[in-house]
């Protein structure tokens, strides 16, 4: 006798999960005692179960993402920090021929802009290209979403404002008398 093996059955029913697989599996059992279910959930958990590996690829995507922004946020601010304890002497000499901290600042966060500007350029112009690829690989990939683009270059440029103005401003406090005498 050649049996069905394997077979899938899905229900759409109104009312309590566990109340409608315990209603299927007597009526079952009324009809073939022997014959086995297993494996009886909702369309939900199912759904659940399918997208695991995806879920965790964003959780981590993204994990890995808010670290690469932590580094470059601390990378940014050791350069910036870097760039003015070269230039101390330098800051100091122009804030004794009276250049104003505010215009010290100023500058030094002008070159910050263009070092972000430079790097969004670039990124710009790779996210472009990436994206071309991934279009061309994936199947419904739309990768010039420009709220998107112009969300991440806004909060690369709020993070990179906001990591280069704290050595800017430690710079514009620098007292002219202490800056000519260190070396």
């Amino acid at each position: 006798m050649g049996g069905m093996e394997n077979v899938t059955v899905y229900v759409r029913a109104d009312g309590p999960p566990d109340a409608v697989m315990a209603s299927i599996r007597k009526e079952v059992a009324g009809l073939d005692p022997g014959l086995a279910l297993y494996d009886v959930t909702t369309l939900e958990e199912r759904i659940d179960r399918s997208i695991v590996n995806e879920r965790l690829i964003a959780t981590l995507s993204a994990t890995l993402s808010a670290l690469a922004t932590l580094l470059s946020v601390i990378g940014l601010y050791g350069v910036m920090a870097y760039t003015v304890g070269r230039r101390t002497r330098e800051i100091g000499i122009r804030m004794a021929l009276g250049a104003l901290g505010s215009q010290i600042a100023r500058s030094l966060l002008r070159e910050a802009a263009v070092v972000v500007a430079g790097g969004l350029c670039i990124g710009f112009a790779a996210a472009w290209w990436l994206g071309r690829y991934l279009e061309s690989q994936l199947y419904g990939v739309k990768p010039a979403d420009s709220w998107t683009i112009a969300a991440a270059a806004l909060a690369l440029t709020t993070v990179a404002a906001t990591a280069a103005s704290i050595p800017a401003r430690r710079a514009a406090r620098v007292a002219p008398m202490s800056a000519l005498r260190q070396e």
